[in-house]
């Protein structure tokens, strides 16, 4: 089967059948929900059936489904998956209309929609529901992102399911995918909206009250397919502990979840400012880097300057440089196969320090794929180094395939260490980033168009630095008559400034003026803490079941990891549980799907059923080809590769190529060929794609001679992913890759240029008395205080390493020394500021 690259019609020239989406965003305090629509239309002269996967945050769960053909309207129910699938088939056989709605097995945040037996000329209208909690940033911002793109997920050999055939994905620049979308949100809070930003052109802000507590936004026309729409929402004092409680529905069940009513708890501890202050000088740190081809990809394409992994290497230098003298580390890098730098982790010092560096500067995006859990299994079979907490920061573009898989690692091991994850361009699986984080004990960053990668990384690295806290208990204290059932796992991190969510379900009666207190105890630096919040039990209006949702998704990720880890035995008692959640709450689950059947007039669908390619935008410069893409089918949804051509290229680039909710791609109930058997054809739309490709593709004819590798396939069919030229480096990184690990600069030519001085000017201004090291690091000091405060998160950690070297150094006329290296660089620095 030949795939139509160009993707605007279909092979027999008709138009696709996707014609536009609208998302609607209402946003409340911390948690969101989202109506999507997708508008469909059949103008073939047969019947048509589309299947389409897209990507929803890693944490949302889907609520609501239906289906309005002309003017009837089916809402969908959830049912236990084999049961809604075989009920889907039933319906398409005898002629009726059927939608289907399932999560995929491998990654919670990739979904399958299946529109059955549109007839010709009909319309159809999706609608789409679900919720989600908004992350909060380094900056405290609020972080929604609405997924344009889901990158290629890289399946390792032997993860996933073998159920299910092969289907080609079609794939076209964002600029020619024929559908539209149009975006909208809504933001209300106790506290005033300070403003929302975006990485998309946005028209102003609205608000709605005086008090500027309600405000609206949408996207400017003319968005282009080209990424995520990401929003951050700001509101004033948003550091403040909160209580909602919520009443149960109507119609369910008292004692039941749905049936009674929900509270969620959003604390946000504030540790002493003494113990805050001070940075451990303890840790092994480890340092897990994605070396996969498309980490080669420009981390901003509108500029294309930087590529993902040059932003990284930068990263790992001032991260390297940031480290306390006494600490242990090392680093891997990953991609078909795993590398690290030395055979365990080794103490900090000048020397490892620069054997690291040296490494680094020649890591490129060369390893092939994306196999990120054997070089996991590697790092936690190594043993714990006594008095040195594990620390393990994973830099990846969040192109993975079993998902699942490698956050029960991480879980499994999360009594030896905390992980701090870094999600690199568009399309990274929030699933993936977030959920290493969440089991991991530490903190997720999303790194998206013009972000710089080294202020959120250090911001998690001071984080890594912070005391660990210890020995968390949360206690409820309730009136008489109303007991708690707590629905989430228990909290395993807390951070400075950081939200931690709780959702409980509370039963039996109280009176209306009821108040509910909640204890969070913990023990930070040998000190026991606490943190209290007093909430009324009156139940918020307005909220319809948001918080019930939320709480239910929460229960049936717990539930559904729990099955996971205890998968091969006979008993199925949770995954019976996770199926009785779903339903009676209406929520999305692995084990569950949505299914509607439009009955209608009881007349069948005449004519033979069709099947249609819709084009996913891809996201420039980040693409693998499309003739590497590769989906499960429908019936198990894995995410497999099934490119075989080659045992040397085995499972390396395999691809979902870019798809999206607003942006859908089609795949095939039936069994297809595999991907790679007919994609070599000449002939037809491809022929101008693949014209490189063929040269590359020569040398396999040829006998015995080895294929290129992926990555050499994927410049040459990627144009647009070339590296960029190499550009002179960044002052700040140039002055910082000169420091000792001891924390001080050398005084010598190099220091002098980065400073843009001679060697005579910076040496004739030197006291006579004060050592040559005591006056390079004052006056490196003082260039970063001077020039670079903009930038102070990247080098903050390592100027408070300069400033504990000079202390110990005893130093005199450090007061001098200050005045003298601001007349030389220009500066008004003042010697307290300097932390001096």
């Amino acid at each position: 089967m030949m795939v139509n690259c160009c993707g605007l019609l279909t092979a027999n020239k008709e138009p696709v059948p996707l014609k536009s989406v609208g998302v609607e965003l209402e946003v409340r305090d911390h948690v969101a929900t989202v109506v999507s629509t997708l508008n469909y239309e059949n103008k073939e002269d047969k019947p048509l059936e589309a299947v389409f996967v897209f990507p929803l945050p890693g944490d949302a769960a889907v609520c609501h489904f239906s289906a309005t053909i002309g003017q009837t309207q089916i809402v969908a129910e959830v049912k236990e998956k084999q049961e809604a699938r075989e009920e889907y088939d039933d319906a398409l056989s005898s002629g009726q209309q059927a939608f289907l709605l399932e999560e995929s097995e491998q990654s919670p945040d990739i979904f399958s929609l299946s529109v059955g037996s549109l007839p010709p000329g009909e319309s159809a209208s999706i609608r789409l529901e679900y919720v989600t909690e908004l992350a909060v940033q380094a900056d405290d911002g609020l972080r929604f992102c609405l997924p344009a793109v889901l990158n290629p997920r890289y399946q390792p050999q032997g993860s996933g399911g073998s159920e299910g055939a092969s289907v080609q994905v079609t794939s076209v620049p964002a600029s020619l995918v024929p559908y539209s979308l149009s975006f909208s949100a809504r933001v209300s809070s106790p506290r005033p909206v300070s403003k929302v930003e975006s990485n998309c052109s946005l028209d102003p802000l609205q608000y709605l009250n005086p008090e500027q507590t309600q405000a609206t936004v949408k996207l400017a026309a003319g968005h282009k397919f080209d990424r995520d729409v990401e929003l951050l929402i700001y509101y004033k004092d948003a550091h403040q502990p909160t209580a909602v409680v919520e009443a149960g529905q109507a119609s369910a069940k008292p004692g039941t979840l749905m049936g009674d009513p929900v509270v969620m708890l959003s604390l946000y501890p504030e540790f002493p400012q003494a113990v805050m202050s001070s940075v451990a000088s303890c840790g092994e740190f480890v340092f897990l880097l994605d070396r996969s081809g498309s980490m080669d990809c420009p981390m901003d394409r509108s500029k294309r300057r930087e590529t993902r992994i040059g932003s990284a290497r930068d990263t790992l230098l001032l991260l390297l440089k940031s480290l306390p003298m006494g600490c242990y580390f090392n680093i891997y890098s990953f991609g078909s196969s795993f590398q690290h730098i030395f055979p365990k982790s080794v103490e900090y010092s000048q020397k490892t320090m620069e054997e690291a560096l040296k490494t680094v500067e020649e890591m490129g995006a060369d390893l092939g794929g994306t196999e990120i859990l054997n070089p996991l299994k590697h790092i936690y079979s190594q043993p714990c180094i006594p008095n040195q907490p594990r620390q393990l920061f994973v830099f990846t573009d969040g192109e993975v395939g079993n998902t699942k898989e490698v956050i029960s690692l991480v879980k499994k091991n999360s009594g030896s260490h905390r992980c701090f994850s870094f999600g690199i361009g568009e399309g990274a699986s929030s699933a993936l980033i977030n959920g290493l984080a969440k089991e991991g004990g530490g903190h997720a960053q999303f790194i998206t168009g013009t972000d710089r990668m080294q202020p959120k990384v250090m911001q998690s690295l001071r984080f890594a630095l912070q005391p660990a806290v210890v020995d968390i208990s949360v206690t409820w204290d309730l009136p008489k008559g109303v007991s708690v059932t707590v629905l989430s796992p228990p909290i395993t991190a807390l951070f400075q400034g950081q939200r931690s969510l709780i959702y409980a379900q509370l039963t039996g009666e109280s009176s209306k003026a009821a108040e509910g207190c909640v204890t969070v105890k913990y023990s930070l630096a040998g000190h026991p803490s606490q943190n209290q919040l007093h909430f009324s039990l009156k139940p918020a209006e307005d909220t319809g079941l948001t918080v019930h949702r939320l709480a239910a998704r929460t229960l049936i990720r717990s539930l559904e990891m729990e099955e996971r880890e205890r998968r091969g035995e006979q008993d199925k008692g949770v995954k019976k549980k996770v199926v009785e959640v779903s339903v009676q709450s209406g929520m999305s689950s692995v084990f569950t799907a949505f299914i509607a059947v439009n009955k209608g007039d009881g007349k069948a669908v005449q004519g033979p059923l069709v099947r249609r390619n819709v084009p996913t935008p891809r996201l420039m410069g980040c693409s693998t080809p499309s003739f590497m893409a590769t989906l499960g089918a429908r019936r198990s949804l894995n995410v497999s590769n099934y490119c075989d051509y080659s045992s040397r290229l085995d499972m390396r680039n395999s691809s979902l190529c870019s798809l999206s909710l607003d942006a859908a791609l089609s795949t095939s109930r039936a069994a297809a060929e595999p991907a790679c058997k007919s994609k070599f054809k000449s002939g037809g739309s491809t022929a101008g794609l693949f014209s490189n490709l063929r040269k590359k593709l020569g040398a396999l004819k040829k006998p015995h001679q080895m294929p290129p590798e992926p990555q050499d396939l994927l410049s040459s069919c990627n144009e647009d992913c070339t590296a960029p030229k190499q550009t002179p480096r960044d002052p700040l990184l140039q002055l910082v890759s000169l420091q000792k690990a001891s924390g001080c600069w050398v005084l010598d030519p190099a220091l002098a240029a980065s400073l843009g001085k001679t060697s005579e000017e910076v040496e004739n201004l030197k006291l006579a008395s004060v050592n040559q090291e005591v006056w390079a690091t004052i006056l490196a000091l003082i260039w970063l205080h001077g020039f670079k405060v903009d930038a102070q998160d990247e080098w903050q950690l390592l100027a408070m390493k300069a400033v504990s070297w000079l202390r110990a150094q005893n130093a005199t006329c450090v007061t001098e020394c200050v005045e003298a290296g601001n007349a030389l660089l220009g500066c008004n620095v003042q010697k307290d500021v300097l932390g001096l």
